[in-house]
C-alpha cells in the first residue's frame, strides 16, 4: 500500500509518521516549504489544554491527544512542549471563561479558583476592577510548531518517506486515488490523504457547504518592562473573557508573548490578505484591554497572518470518497491533536475503518 498525503502541516506530517511506523510507503506533498510559515502549523506556539466549554467529546480526548504526542517525542527524541498551565478569565456572565470553567466543573477536572484581587496579585498584568474571576489549571501549555515540524520532516526523510516540498497539488481524482501536480505530472497511490487546511476548498470545492475558510492574524508584543518577568512566568490564557473570544500565549523560551482574537477573523480565501495591513497589530492588541492594564505600552514585535477551515460547529471534518479521504481539524483548536489525528487516519486506512475514524475525530460523543 503506497498512500499519498496532500499538505505538510501538523495533520499531513502526524499521518506520514503514523503510516512509516506501521511500514507504509508515504509520498508527502507541500505546496511550499517543510514547515510552510502560511500554514496553520507554521506559528511559533501553539495550545494544548483540557478545557473545551461545551465540547466535551475533545475535553475527554485530551488524554489521547498527550499519549501520542509522548509517543511522538520518543520518536524525535525531544519534547516540544512546555507545560505552563492555563488560566480562564472571566468579565461577564456566560462569556467565554465562564464556559470553559463550567466545561471543567462538568467533567470533573481539577482547577483553582482565583478571586480578581488574588489574580492581579499572581498575575499583574490583569487588572481586577475588569474581572469577575480568574481560574488557574496546572494541565495544558504551549507546542511549539516550528519545532515539531522539523523534527517530523527530519525524522521522516530518514525513515525513508518520500516528501515533496514546493510540490503543488493541481487536482485529486478520488476513483483513481491519483493526484495531478501543478507542472502536469500524475502521481497515482492505494489512497489519497488530503490535509491541505485552508487550501482543501481548491482541490474540493464541493465542500464549501460543510467547510469555510477564513483569515486571521496573531500579534506578537513586549509588554512594559516591569511586567516581563510576570508574563515570562504565566500560564497559557485560553480566554480572557468577554467577548473578543482572545487567548494567549507567554513567551516560553523561543517564543514571543503570542495574542489572537477570534472576534479579528473574516471570511476568506487561504492565499488572500496574507500581508498584514498598517496598524493590525495595534487593532488585535487593543482587543485585550479590558482585560488587561496598560495595553497601549505593550510594543508590536510582528503580526502574523493565519487562516483557518471552519464548520458551523467547529468540530473536525472527514470524509471520504473511493480511494481519497479528506480531513480538516477546523477552527484553528487542531493543533493540539495533531499527533493523534495522524495515527487515528493511519489506523483508519490500514484497518480498513475510517467511518470509525470518523467518529474519534467529529468527538460528539
Amino acid at each position: 500500500m503506497t498512500i499519498l498525503i496532500v499538505g505538510a502541516g501538523i495533520s499531513g506530517l502526524s499521518t506520514a509518521w503514523a503510516l512509516t511506523k506501521r511500514g507504509v510507503p508515504v509520498t508527502l506533498l507541500e505546496q511550499g516549504s517543510i514547515p510552510n510559515p502560511l500554514s496553520a502549523s507554521g506559528d511559533q506556539h501553539r495550545i494544548i489544554r483540557r478545557a473545551y466549554g461545551g465540547q466535551g467529546g475533545y475535553q475527554r480526548r485530551i488524554d489521547d491527544a498527550y499519549a501520542a504526542w509522548d509517543e511522538m517525542w520518543l520518536d524525535l527524541d525531544a519534547k516540544h512542549l512546555v507545560e505552563t498551565g492555563f488560566m480562564l478569565l472571566s468579565q461577564e456572565p456566560g462569556d467565554g471563561g465562564d464556559v470553559y470553567r463550567e466545561g471543567l466543573v462538568e467533567g470533573g477536572y481539577p482547577f483553582e479558583d482565583l478571586s480578581p484581587e488574588e489574580t492581579a496579585d499572581r498575575f499583574p498584568f490583569v487588572d481586577p476592577t475588569t474581572i469577575r474571576f480568574g481560574a488557574l489549571s496546572a494541565e495544558g501549555g504551549v507546542l511549539l510548531c516550528q519545532k515539531i515540524a522539523d523534527g517530523l520532516r527530519d525524522w521522516l526523510r530518514k525513515a525513508g518517506a518520500d516528501l515533496r516540498d514546493n510540490t503543488k497539488v493541481h487536482a485529486v481524482d478520488a476513483e483513481a486515488g491519483s493526484v495531478t501536480l501543478a507542472d502536469g505530472s500524475v502521481l497515482t497511490g492505494e489512497h489519497v490523504i488530503v490535509t491541505a487546511g485552508a487550501w482543501t476548498l481548491g482541490l474540493f470545492p464541493k465542500l464549501a457547504a460543510q467547510l469555510t475558510t477564513y483569515r486571521t492574524a496573531v500579534v506578537y508584543l513586549t509588554p512594559p518592562e516591569d511586567l516581563q518577568e510576570a508574563w515570562s512566568q504565566a500560564p497559557t490564557i485560553l480566554d480572557p473573557g468577554g467577548p473578543i473570544d482572545g487567548y494567549v500565549l507567554p513567551p516560553v523560551p523561543g517564543t514571543g508573548l503570542k495574542f489572537g482574537a477570534g472576534i479579528h477573523k473574516y471570511q476568506a480565501g487561504p492565499d488572500q490578505d496574507r500581508v498584514a495591513s498598517a496598524g493590525e497589530g495595534e487593532t488585535l492588541r487593543n482587543h485585550f484591554s479590558p482585560p488587561f492594564a496598560r495595553i497601549g505600552e505593550y510594543r508590536v514585535d510582528d503580526v502574523v497572518t493565519c487562516a483557518y477551515t471552519f464548520t458551523a460547529d467547529e468540530h473536525f471534518f472527514v470524509t471520504s470518497q473511493e480511494k481519497a479521504t479528506v480531513v480538516s481539524a477546523c477552527s484553528g483548536h487542531g493543533y493540539k491533536f495533531g499527533a493523534v489525528v495522524g495515527q487515528k487516519i493511519a489506523e483508519g486506512v490500514t484497518g480498513g475503518d475510517l467511518e470509525s475514524t470518523r467518529r474519534w475525530l467529529e468527538a460528539r460523543d
